[in-house]
C-alpha cells in the first residue's frame, strides 16, 4: 500500500521588483517541517528557480527558521529568498505585524540575520536584512582571466584601486569591474574556463558590474553561479551584500553610511533594483544591509 503523499503549500514571489515577471522568481514553503532535507532538494529542483525558502522551526531569539536550496545544492545564505520570504510571510499575515517599522529575525544556516520590514496599510512596503558576518576578502583572479570567463579582453575589466577582487558576506563572489557600460551586455559565460578556474577558487560565483556613468552610485550588475544548479541570476542580494563590501571598503571616506542602487537582470528581461548600505567607522566596515520589494504573484500545493 502506498504511502500517503504530503500536501505541502508554496508560494511564489517575484523579489527585488514591484512588476510581476520582474525581479527574481522565489518559491517559499512555509511549513518546511515537514519535510526532510531530501525533499527539500527535490521541491528546489522540482521549481528549478535559482532558490527555493522553507520556513522552519526558528532558533532561540529568533521568529523564523529558514532554509534555502539552489537546484543542485542548500546554501548557507542568499539574499533574495531572504526578502522574499521576508515579504511572504509579512503579506500572507503568517507572521504578527503592525503598521510602522517591524524588526524581526530570521535564524539561517549562515546565523541570525535581523530583517526590518516596513508595514503600511497592512501591506508591506519595504523588507531589509543586515547580514549576519561582515565582508570578508579571498584571493582573486587575475583580469586575463576572469576577461576569458565571461568572454571579453583584459582591457575591458578595470584595474587599479578599483580592481577585481573577491568578496563574501556568506556567499563569495568574484568581482570583476568593467570599464565600459556597453561590455555589460557583451558577456557570454565560457564553461570550459569557468570550470577551470572559477569552479575551483574560493570563489565560485562571479559578479560582474559597472558604474552608472551618469549616476554614480547605481552600479549595473550580471552574476553568474553555475556551480549552484543555474547559469544567471536576475536578482542576488548575496552578491550585492558582498557589493557593498567591496565598494565601502574603497570609500575614501573612514566613517559614515553610504548607499547604492543596484540595477540586474536587465540583459535576462527581469529588471530588478537592489538597496545596498553600507557603515563605516574608524576606517573598518560595521555593517551591511541589503533591501528591496517584492510582489505575490501566485500560490498552490505540492504532493510530496
Amino acid at each position: 500500500m502506498k504511502a500517503e503523499k504530503k500536501a505541502v503549500r508554496y508560494f511564489i514571489a517575484d523579489v527585488f521588483t514591484r512588476e510581476t515577471f520582474s525581479g527574481n522568481p522565489l518559491a517559499v514553503i512555509p511549513d518546511g517541517d515537514c519535510l526532510t532535507d531530501q525533499e527539500m532538494q527535490r521541491i528546489a529542483c522540482e521549481f528549478n528557480l535559482s532558490e527555493t525558502a522553507f520556513v522552519c522551526a526558528p532558533g532561540e531569539g529568533a521568529q523564523c527558521g529558514v532554509r534555502i536550496f539552489a537546484p543542485a545544492v542548500e546554501l548557507p545564505f542568499a539574499g533574495h529568498p531572504t526578502i522574499g520570504t521576508a515579504h511572504v510571510l509579512a503579506s500572507r499575515k503568517l507572521i504578527p505585524l503592525q503598521d510602522g517599522v517591524n524588526e524581526i529575525v530570521f535564524s539561517e544556516k549562515i546565523g541570525d540575520v535581523p530583517i526590518r520590514i516596513e508595514m503600511r496599510n497592512g501591506e508591506p512596503a519595504f523588507c531589509q536584512f543586515t547580514t549576519a558576518i561582515l565582508p570578508e576578502f579571498g584571493p582573486s583572479l587575475s583580469s586575463e582571466i576572469l576577461a576569458g570567463i565571461v568572454g571579453l579582453m583584459p582591457e575591458d575589466v578595470s584595474e587599479g584601486h578599483f580592481g577585481p577582487d573577491a568578496v563574501s558576506c556568506g556567499v563569495p563572489f568574484h568581482f570583476v569591474p568593467l570599464e565600459r557600460l556597453a561590455s555589460l551586455s557583451q558577456l557570454q559565460l565560457d564553461m570550459s574556463s569557468y570550470q577551470m578556474w572559477a569552479a575551483r577558487s574560493w570563489a565560485r560565483s562571479l559578479c560582474v558590474f559597472v558604474r552608472d556613468p551618469h549616476e554614480p552610485r547605481r552600479i549595473h550588475v550580471r552574476v553568474f553561479s553555475p556551480s549552484f544548479g543555474f547559469i544567471e541570476d536576475p536578482a542576488t542580494g548575496a552578491a550585492a551584500a558582498a557589493l557593498a563590501g567591496y565598494l565601502a571598503a574603497r570609500e575614501p571616506a573612514a566613517d559614515g553610511a553610504f548607499r547604492w542602487e543596484v540595477w540586474q537582470g536587465y540583459d535576462m528581461g527581469r529588471p530588478s533594483q537592489i538597496y545596498i548600505e553600507a557603515d563605516k567607522a574608524g576606517g573598518h566596515i560595521t555593517a551591511i544591509r541589503v533591501g528591496g520589494t517584492a510582489v505575490v504573484i501566485g500560490e498552490g500545493t505540492l504532493f510530496v
